[in-house]
């Protein structure tokens, strides 16, 4: 059947394509159709221009299609799929920016709550990926935290730290409105990285001690180094940004080893498959929990949502991305315009 995509056709390129998808269903597969799709700036500007470290050897090949969240309903499933039907509406792990998409069920959650928007459903799929590091920290109540960098990973785990406990709790970002945002969503305080008060500030917050728990999102080797430098005696730091480039020597002696600080990756990768376990949730589970605060409204999602614009737009946004535009975070391709 015919479908669009979005396509990387070459660094800092973006179009949408019509292509052929393959409609014969293997076991376990389904076929849905999109209502919307988010995107992720850090990782889709990284492929929209080639970046090293995306995952395979050698220089970055294009074309490439990235968008690994979407919400979508479905329209046939395998002879073997028994946990879905037909007309069911699912957030969609590891999908593409595409019309029509072809997945395994292991990738698909159901939406239960028809009250909730597919443009705020779709983001329980980032909000799984900052509340990763938020499992990996193991924040326990009245323990400190700050998150560092407060895009969309970054706000969601912010907002889940703040409903587990954690006190002080902190927030870093260059862009003032994000700063601004991360108070109106629970923080007790956000800096800039390069205020110069701000290890006093940290200090006088925390009571001298320092922070217990730090959530490192931006990807930023120096963001990794600053943030050791600001923990307590044996804190836990949760590495969720892909820092695609080593530009930081880290001082290990008297930043991680004496003070017995746990450094700890949070790639979306490391977690099970099929079975969760305190520290490992699964992807599928997360998302299930998550879309439950949602509907619920313990987690804000509308002020994260900026703009929903047509598929045909894409160019002119991947353009915005590929120039370091803030304002594209939040951005949400509506399908059914296409």
């Amino acid at each position: 059947m015919k479908s669009h995509r979005i396509a990387f056709v070459a660094p800092g390129i973006a179009a949408l394509e019509e292509h052929e998808l393959q409609t014969v269903l293997p076991p376990g597969h389904a076929l849905l159709k999109t209502d919307c799709t988010l995107i992720s700036t850090g990782t889709e500007r990284a492929n929209l221009m080639g970046e090293d470290n995306l995952g395979a050897p050698g220089p970055a090949r294009f074309p490439r299609y990235l968008g690994y969240s979407a919400v979508a309903k479905v329209m046939a499933l395998a002879a073997d799929v028994r946990e879905l039907q037909v007309g069911d509406r699912v957030a969609v792990y590891h999908s593409q920016h595409a019309q029509y998409l072809v997945k395994h069920c292991q990738d698909l959650v159901r939406i239960e709550d028809d009250a909730l928007p597919s443009a705020e459903a779709v983001f329980c799929i980032v909000a799984a990926m900052g509340l990763q590091g938020l499992r990996k920290v193991r924040l326990e109540l009245g323990e400190s935290c700050l998150v560092m960098g407060q895009g969309l990973l970054g706000i969601f785990a912010l907002q889940c730290a703040r409903l587990s406990g954690a006190l002080p709790l902190m927030a870093m970002d260059f862009v003032a409105e994000r700063r601004t945002r991360a108070c109106e969503l629970g923080a007790d305080a956000a800096w800039s990285p390069d205020d110069p008060a701000l290890a006093e500030a940290v200090r006088q917050l925390t009571g001298g001690r320092g922070i217990n728990t730090v959530i490192e999102v931006t990807g930023s080797p120096a963001a990794v180094k600053q943030g050791l430098k600001l923990m307590a005696p044996q804190g836990r730091i949760a590495l969720v940004g892909c820092s695609r480039t080593p530009t930081e020597q880290i001082d290990f002696y008297n930043d991680v080893h004496r003070p017995g600080i746990v450094i700890i990756g949070a790639h979306n990768f490391v977690r099970p498959k099929n079975e969760s376990h305190p520290g490992y949730w699964t992807m599928r589970d997360d998302m299930r929990m998550l879309l439950k605060f949602f509907a619920a409204g313990r987690i804000q999602v509308r002020p994260l949502l900026r703009e929903q614009v047509s598929p045909h737009d894409a160019p002119a946004v991947f353009t915005r991305l590929a120039q370091n535009d803030p304002t594209v975070m939040g951005t949400v391709f509506d399908w059914n315009r296409c």
